[in-house]
């Protein structure tokens, strides 16, 4: 079993910056794909980033593009979401997600086999 806890959440402002942190324990497979997840109160889940672990290759909502960076640093298990130019629509709670490989765009949620708790991003106006 892959236990997944993500950190980082919070308040900020908008244009604002946060680090979100995905730590995976006992390890990250090779053939992992991690996705940041998120959902905003009265709203569906949306796939927001994906890292394919043993390729390195990243994908990004439209909404993200250009602003939020995913990346992983493999001796720490750990998967980052670097958060730039924060907008009150990226208000949400973002979960880390894991499966085999990574689907295109980000696949169903109930696709992924492991999921941490969350953690809130609130940014105001």
């Amino acid at each position: 079993q892959v236990r997944l806890v993500e950190s980082g959440g919070g308040s900020v402002q908008a244009g604002g910056s946060l680090r979100l942190s995905c730590s995976a324990s006992p390890y990250i497979h090779s053939s992992n794909c991690m996705t940041w997840f998120r959902q905003a109160p009265g709203k569906g889940r949306e796939g927001v980033a994906a890292i394919y672990i043993g390729g390195g290759s990243t994908y990004y909502a439209d909404s993200v593009k250009g602003r939020f960076t995913i990346s992983q640093d493999n001796a720490k298990n750990t998967v980052y979401l670097q958060m730039n130019s924060l907008k009150p629509e990226d208000t949400a709670m973002y979960y880390c997600a894991a499966r085999y490989l990574c689907p295109h765009p980000f696949g169903a949620s109930w696709e992924y086999n492991y999921w941490g708790q969350g953690t809130h991003v609130t940014v105001s106006s």
